[in-house]
């Protein structure tokens, strides 16, 4: 299907374009840049205020399929057309991400009226963060192996367990937990999605988690008997593994083209450092170089088609082929390139900055960081050997991998 840009569409963009320079400004000047991957723990409180801005400008909740919640809806098209624009401003990296793009949508799909009416309306203003508790540990990207409970009370659940590598959630208002609610059931049986207030003292934990880089974005999260409201499970008691299979369809739609964008200016990156190092003249890194550009042109395409298509847009949520054809072309060209950024500085690449000093914090720069950070691309949001099994057994309709006993 022919994905294309119409005049519509470029009054939105020049609408969008006015937009963002009129209020990228003052103390949102100094969140540009701020808040992307690796960075994610820088000026926490101005993007959550460029939040609701954003809020107050209608600018959330574009791609849902209803505008009854304070949101502007928008087409497909021009919902690329603010990603895009969003992106080459270099505007704060979204606080709000996970409540709009992963939430919502599941909340549209699967969610009770009384569920989206409570919470949907706060996203729009930008005045709630979310954050997503799947993975734990020994139940990362094979979420069926998940361990966390949550015993029914009366109209409350209790929940208890841990999830680890949860964005946000030292900052998170809610939090979407996916827990086991029938007693002895295993693998994709009795798990349920359920909404957990963070605001629980003594109940629930958040511990910061270094990485390489030396930043904590993600966090590990444990919860010690939390309450949650009955009213609040998504999608019915024990219908946890549909739901949360639908979210993760969400996880990559119109946002893959804003990831894209990233990626062409930390390509840009790499070349200027091939050119001041000289590496540049070596044949073999023009080629790699080649070679990434044109691949993240495919990838731009192969976004734009599957956009086009359906299967990332609307109903997203009930194909899982596409996102993860995706999730395998970007994380692995995101790897090569942070490897290309280390080899065209060659020793230099493995020193910080000369005016380095004993009794300061270690900065990496951002080639640096590129590289230290794009080692998880290939295991985050669903590592490449689960992203494989689900092309198989879903599209391709191959048998089953054989699994040992739990």
């Amino acid at each position: 299907m022919e994905f294309g840009f119409g005049p519509e569409d470029e009054e939105f963009r020049d609408e969008a374009r006015a937009w963002l320079a009129e209020h990228l400004t003052g103390d949102f000047a100094d969140a540009v840049g701020r808040g992307g991957p690796g960075s994610e723990h820088e000026g926490g409180a101005q993007r959550r205020a460029w939040e609701r801005e954003l809020g107050r400008g209608g600018w959330i909740g574009l791609g849902w399929d209803s505008d009854a919640y304070g949101n502007r809806r928008a087409t497909l098209t021009q919902q690329v057309v603010w990603a895009e624009e969003y992106a080459r401003v270099r505007a704060p990296g979204r606080y709000g991400h996970i409540g709009e793009n992963l939430l919502a949508p599941t909340l549209l799909a699967y969610g009770s009226q009384e569920q989206r009416d409570e919470f949907l309306p706060a996203i729009a203003r930008g005045e709630a963060l979310w954050c997503q508790g799947y993975s734990e540990p020994g139940a990362g990207s094979d979420l069926a192996g998940v361990r966390t409970r949550a015993v029914r009370e009366g109209e409350t659940y209790l929940v208890t367990g841990q999830k680890i590598w949860t964005s946000l959630a030292h900052d998170a208002d809610w939090c979407f937990v996916l827990a086991r609610t029938e007693e002895g059931a295993r693998g994709h049986r009795g798990l349920s999605l359920l909404l957990v207030p963070m605001d629980q003292p003594g109940k629930i934990e958040v511990r910061p988690i270094q990485q390489l880089t030396g930043t904590s974005e993600f966090n590990e999260v444990f919860f010690d008997g939390a309450r949650a409201r009955a009213a609040h499970v998504v999608g019915g008691v024990g219908q946890g593994w549909r739901v949360a299979m639908g979210l993760l369809g969400f996880e990559r739609g119109v946002s893959t083209l804003v990831q894209q964008i990233g990626f062409a200016e930390e390509l840009a990156g790499v070349v200027r450092e091939a050119v001041a190092s000289g590496a540049v003249g070596d044949a073999v890194v023009r080629d790699r170089i080649v070679r990434q550009w044109a691949e993240l042109r495919v990838m731009r395409w192969n976004a734009l088609r599957t956009l086009g298509s359906g299967g990332g847009g609307e109903g997203a949520g009930q194909d899982l082929g596409a996102p993860s054809v995706a999730k395998l072309l970007w994380g692995r060209w995101h790897q090569r390139l942070g490897e290309l950024a280390v080899e065209v500085r060659g020793a230099a690449a493995a020193v910080g900055p000369s005016d380095w000093r004993a009794d300061a914090p270690y900065e990496l720069d951002a080639l640096q960081r590129l590289f230290l950070f794009s080692r998880a691309d290939t295991i985050y949001g669903g590592s490449d050997e689960v992203q494989r099994n689900i092309i198989a057994e879903r599209v391709l309709g191959l048998p089953r991998e054989a699994r040992g006993p739990r």
